[in-house]
């Protein structure tokens, strides 16, 4: 019998309580399939660096390296910790010590969810460089709080990076329906992003079965919300990635439905799974958190690990499940109902 050990990381406001959820489905999930999870949970979070002045201990990185996968809730409690501390602190330091550089993003309706546009047959996997540009942290500050403070933030883009993001996404089209978009703003960043450009290019060489077509970012959020069908695979820096996978977590029906996981190809070292939504101070007190996205990003977290009748099981019963209209606006059901409502459709 297969056996995983995963890190739970719940963090701060409503990941408590989604990544509980999550768990007992995955739990239910592997019985159903026959392998075992086992957890270990680190309480690292906003309140752990109000105590010992560290979103992680130093430690923190090793202690998660022997793990065949990491799920996490989430990180950030902004009236007490700056989201600047939290996010470099913990989140940002485990993607890019484990080169985690493939942060992927799926956005399509499921069943009984309604979105906000016309549109409701679309399937968009965003595929986002997740461990340098524009969020490499090169930079500084001098002269600080004077008239003549300079704040400077350097956008970093390597060959190696922005290839292997690239040729990930190419694979990823190859899977899927054969489209590749790749997002730039070339016409204005005439360095990183026309770099970019001839990367992709060049790459589109080795993938002639892939079509592949060129949107700056601000005609993809236009297609996003205007032809979100035409859409397959889109691959896009850290900053834009981000910024267009939020737009996909809106056309889904809400933050709520939104899964992510961060990827190690070559998994040398573990992968970590995290809903998209944040802490969501809140409601973090009231119960109603959705727990979909967190299942969801289980559900990616079992085909990574090998696990495809298990991922789908799941999948299966949280579309059995918002079908009949539970789980599907926010605030309607309580987290333990939804919950409830996907650990009996799993089976």
């Amino acid at each position: 019998m297969a056996s995983y050990r995963i890190a739970l990381i719940p963090g701060d406001g409503i990941g408590g309580p989604v990544i509980a959820a999550a768990w007992a489905v995955l739990q239910a999930a592997a019985k159903a399939e026959g392998f075992t999870l086992a957890a270990e949970s680190f309480p690292w979070s906003c309140a752990y660096y109000l105590e010992t002045g560290r979103m992680m201990p130093e430690d923190g990185i090793e202690s998660l390296r022997g793990f065949d996968a990491i799920l996490l809730g989430a990180v950030g409690w902004p009236q007490t910790v700056p989201d600047s501390v939290s996010l470099h602190g913990l989140l940002l330091p485990i993607r890019k010590a484990f080169v985690q550089y493939a942060n992927i993003r799926p956005h399509r309706l499921l069943p009984g969810v309604q979105g906000p546009l016309r549109a409701e047959t679309f399937d968009i996997l965003c595929i986002r460089e997740n461990t340098e540009g524009e969020y490499a942290g090169a930079g500084g500050r001098v002269h600080q709080g004077s008239a003549h403070e300079v704040a400077v933030e350097t956008s970093i883009f390597t060959r190696a990076g922005v290839e292997r993001i690239l040729r990930f996404g190419f694979e990823q089209a190859r899977a899927r329906r054969g489209k590749l978009a790749s997002v730039t703003k070339s016409n204005a960043q005439k360095y990183s992003m026309v770099f970019w450009d001839e990367i992709t290019d060049l790459l589109a060489a080795d993938y002639p079965d892939v079509e592949v077509t060129r949107y700056h970012i601000d005609a993809m959020a236009a297609r996003m919300v205007m032809a979100p069908e035409s859409l397959d695979v889109v691959v896009a820096s850290n900053l834009f990635g981000d910024i267009l996978t939020d737009l996909g977590a809106a056309i889904q029906g809400g933050l709520g439905f939104a899964a992510s996981a961060n990827i190690d190809p070559t998994r040398t070292s573990p992968s970590m799974f995290e809903p998209v939504h944040g802490s969501a101070p809140d409601i973090a007190a009231l119960g109603i958190a959705n727990p979909i996205a967190s299942i969801w990003s289980g559900a990616m977290m079992l085909e990574h690990l090998g696990e495809p009748a298990a991922a789908k099981r799941v999948m299966r019963a949280v579309e059995a499940v918002t079908a009949r209209g539970i789980g599907t606006r926010p605030g309607q059901d309580k987290t333990d109902a939804i919950t409830a409502a996907i650990l009996s459709a799993v089976g």
